[in-house]
């Protein structure tokens, strides 16, 4: 009996331990999990008080650290060109609303890369209690049951989920390639084509297989100035911007 009890109790405690390393992370193309939370900026509702806008929420495992200082630097010196792009950002990390004022202020008070002091115009967001980092699976138990690792959600004007990449705690993001994916999803749904691998905007896009008939090509004959194929499937059009 005491042997049957003992594999009992062995049994539960392992399936506790696996649930609780389950991570709940949005799909692409779900929507984006909504929430309520205080920020920098005052009370925010994401992602609806971000308006039709696209919107990239950020996670960072937690204030004041060299990795998460030098991205928020390098996401304020970028916040123009998001802003270009139709982009709200959104930072989230598991501190406090007090932490993230502190950091906050000093992070305004810094030269980073000798451009000068920047302004952090988006909001930084208190997600002590671990709601927001349960909806988006940042919390990544193997590396830490308490600390986001380093999310990047991108979410377009209908609030879809329209891409998602993890990074970690010891490895700080590219901001150029946040922005090229963004740039290369908006001319995907603007002009219904794809993106080739290491795709930057001016580069030739890819279109359907056969984008024209034979006839319409020789109707056509201009659309030779547009279009080229690469072998019988691989149909490119030229510098789409």
């Amino acid at each position: 009996m005491k042997n049957v009890l003992m594999t009992f109790f062995l049994s539960v405690l392992i399936l506790g331990t696996v649930v609780a390393q389950e991570v709940k992370i949005p799909l692409i193309g779900s929507k984006a999990p909504s929430f309520v939370a205080l920020s920098t900026s005052g009370e925010v509702s994401f992602p609806e008080s971000f308006g039709k806008n696209w919107k990239i929420l950020f996670s960072h495992p937690q204030d004041f650290t060299p990795v998460c200082t030098t991205e928020l630097l390098e996401l304020a010196y970028a916040q123009n060109d998001f802003e270009a792009l139709g982009v709200k950002i959104a930072v989230v990390s598991t501190d406090d609303i007090e932490h993230h004022k502190l950091w906050k202020t000093a992070l305004e008070e810094l030269d980073y890369k000798g451009r000068g002091m920047q302004k952090i115009k988006f909001p930084i967001i208190d997600d002590q209690k671990f709601a927001i980092s349960k909806k988006y699976g940042m919390l990544h138990t193997p590396t830490s049951t308490t600390k986001d690792v380093r999310g990047v959600f991108i979410i377009d004007p209908q609030n879809n989920v329209r891409s998602i990449n993890f990074y970690p705690m010891n490895i700080g993001r590219n901001m150029e390639e946040i922005k090229r994916i963004v740039v290369a999803l908006q001319t995907s749904d603007k002009h219904e084509v794809s993106t080739p691998a290491n795709w930057n905007l001016g580069d030739d896009v890819i279109v359907p297989h056969y984008p024209f008939t034979e006839q319409e090509l020789a109707n056509n004959p201009e659309l030779k100035d547009d279009y080229y194929s690469v072998g019988n499937r691989l149909w490119f059009k030229k510098n789409q911007k």
